[in-house]
């Protein structure tokens, strides 16, 4: 690992129920102060979040935020669209998989590396209901296949 510390600020669970992701991108996020404050103390949530580009920059939509209790005046909409920070070729590279049928972005998780905010988005392709279920289906099996070797090796 390297020597910059990681500290995950916000998870979204979901999306890995809901889509396949085929490629993880990691990118800082434009905050204002009290933001950052309140990303400090864990106060954020992306399960509603949504990822897109427009006019060659990269906006997360939905992404929460809550309002630094000490921030008074500074503190902004909880909700406002924030710029993801991708290099421009990042950005074309996104653009032209997403042209492509059934393909979106999403974020997975907020966190702070080091100093700074970080969010990975990550190219997705969204999972059909019997997808769902052979995935359900999986972690039973290997839930149940845990519980069998645990009482095997405790008697």
């Amino acid at each position: 690992m390297s020597k910059e510390s990681i500290k995950l600020v916000a998870n979204n669970k979901k999306v890995r129920h809901e889509y396949f992701l085929e490629e993880l991108i990691e990118c800082g996020v434009s905050l204002h102060g009290t933001e950052v404050k309140s990303l400090r103390m864990g106060k954020c949530s992306v399960k509603e979040s949504f990822v897109r580009i427009e006019k060659g920059e990269v906006f997360i939509y939905g992404m929460h935020i809550s309002p630094y209790e000490k921030g008074n005046i500074f503190n902004r909409d909880p909700l406002r669209p924030k710029k993801l920070l991708l290099h421009k070729s990042e950005i074309l590279k996104l653009e032209q998989k997403i042209k492509e049928k059934g393909y979106t972005l999403v974020p997975v998780e907020v966190y702070f590396k080091g100093s700074k905010a970080k969010v990975q988005i990550a190219l997705a392709r969204g999972k059909k209901l019997y997808d769902k279920r052979a995935d359900i289906q999986k972690k039973d099996m290997k839930r149940e296949a845990e519980r069998d070797f645990k009482v095997r090796n405790l008697v």
